[in-house]
């Protein structure tokens, strides 16, 4: 059996959609859908417009999500399998409630794009910071966290894979833990090109606002088990799945959590549904004997049928 998972912000790029091939029709009707919503054409936006354009998070999150969908949809427009349970990193969550049929995709993107004007609203601009702490166990970095805060915020938020975890905060605090990190025996310390300080404690106003949005949305049991990022744990009813997705903003990723839930549940392999092969890449140094695959494309697509 397989598990199906959904990457987030950070995996975008201009063309993300753009090889499809023969199915390249499903995906810009997915995209397609999404501009109807955002008001905007997001399929051209993301077919030829301009990174900085895309990177804006308000975009970057809608963007992402019709990705995502687009890839899940051909995956099984093919009879590729039915995943045993469904998962997303962070944003990646709610492509994996679209697809289990637990929000519907219009409102998912009305969701995201209000969830991206939120995040970055809620820390002034240069004023947050993120960064990936490699080759430290993860309660080491906790504590290069705990003592670079110096009264400011500074959280391990990304718990990704062994060894690889990514912290979140004031940009003060988060660039503190550089030199603390070093001094720990952190392998490398890599300042991410994002401002907003996403599923730190700097997040908690903009999680209560998303609250008012999310109750505007009809959440139904998925179809296929979700696992959430904040516990590892799936949810049937409504009102769990939403304050799994309010936390989500200002609560860390256990993905590592995640991925061996999945696994508890007999998925032995994993298929990416989206573009890039973040996931891929983690999956695979979580555990190494985990079969893992990307499905972005037409080739990879191919790929990965074949392999089932």
């Amino acid at each position: 059996m397989i598990a199906g998972v959904f990457p987030g912000q950070g995996s975008q790029s201009i063309g993300m959609a753009s090889g499809w091939g023969e199915h390249e029709d499903i995906a810009q009707a997915v995209f397609d859908r999404a501009g109807d919503v955002l008001g905007y054409d997001l399929w051209k936006l993301v077919a030829e417009g301009e990174s900085a354009d895309l990177n804006r998070t308000e975009v970057t999150q809608p963007a992402m999500l019709a990705a995502d969908v687009a890839a899940w949809q051909i995956w099984r427009r093919n009879d590729g399998a039915m995943p045993a349970a469904l998962a997303g990193h962070s944003l990646g969550e709610y492509a994996a409630l679209v697809a289990a049929g637990s929000i519907d995709f219009e409102a998912a993107v009305a969701l995201v794009a209000r969830r991206g004007q939120l995040m970055q609203s809620a820390v002034a601009e240069g004023q947050g910071a993120m960064a990936a702490v490699l080759g430290l166990e993860d309660e080491a970095v906790r504590g290069v966290c705990k003592q670079a805060a110096d009264g400011e915020v500074c959280e391990a938020v990304n718990f990704n894979a062994p060894g690889q975890v990514v912290i979140a905060g004031n940009r003060a605090a988060v660039e503190r833990a550089e030199a603390i990190a070093s001094e720990a025996g952190a392998k490398r310390f890599v300042l991410l090109p994002v401002s907003v300080p996403s599923h730190s404690s700097l997040m908690r106003e903009a999680g209560e606002q998303l609250r008012a949005e999310i109750a505007q949305v009809d959440i139904r049991p998925p179809q296929i088990p979700v696992i959430h990022n904040v516990d590892a744990l799936t949810h049937d009813k409504p009102e769990a799945i939403a304050t799994a997705l309010i936390e989500q903003l200002f609560r860390p990723v256990q993905w590592v959590a995640c991925v061996q839930a999945m696994q508890a549940m007999g998925a032995g392999d994993q298929v990416e549904f989206g573009p890039g092969k973040v996931l891929t890449g983690l999956a695979r140094r979580i555990d190494r004997q985990m079969g893992a695959k990307a499905v972005f494309d037409q080739a990879t697509l191919e790929k990965a049928l074949g392999a089932e």
